[in-house]
């Protein structure tokens, strides 16, 4: 199992290139694999937001990068995704690190989790928020 706090797992807004920090992204780290976890997907609105679930039966899909500059990278996406001391509490998201299933072999990532309640969010039944 690779393992390093290197490896960040996206499924949603910063997918999108034209998004300016998924522009971001794809300029500071390097696209690794496609992955999935246990968990159940919602759409905020503007974004969606993704709650992991180990007993479930439902996926979130998404896409592993390994962060080539992981203190300068992880401090601007935490900031775009609302989490930190330094943000609104409670945080809108939490960064934690999780197994993420691949083809190859599961991959310790960091994941943006939806910190906040779902009660009545439409939930995103296939896991993928950009198909």
């Amino acid at each position: 199992m690779k393992e390093t706090p290197s490896w960040l797992f996206v499924y949603g807004t910063l997918l999108d290139k034209q998004n300016e920090f998924g522009a971001y992204l794809n300029a500071k780290c390097s696209f690794y694999a496609e992955g999935r976890f246990k968990g159940r997907l919602y759409d905020i609105g503007e974004y969606p937001g993704a709650v992991s679930d180990a007993d479930g039966s439902c996926y979130v899909y998404g896409k592993i990068f390994a962060v080539n500059d992981p203190d300068n990278v992880l401090k601007q996406l935490d900031y775009y995704e609302g989490f930190g001391a330094d943000q609104a509490k409670p945080n809108l998201f939490i960064r934690e690190r999780m197994s993420i299933e691949t083809d190859n072999e599961p991959v310790i990532c960091w994941v943006y989790l939806y910190n906040l309640s779902v009660e009545g969010l439409w939930l995103i039944k296939s896991g993928k928020y950009l198909s």
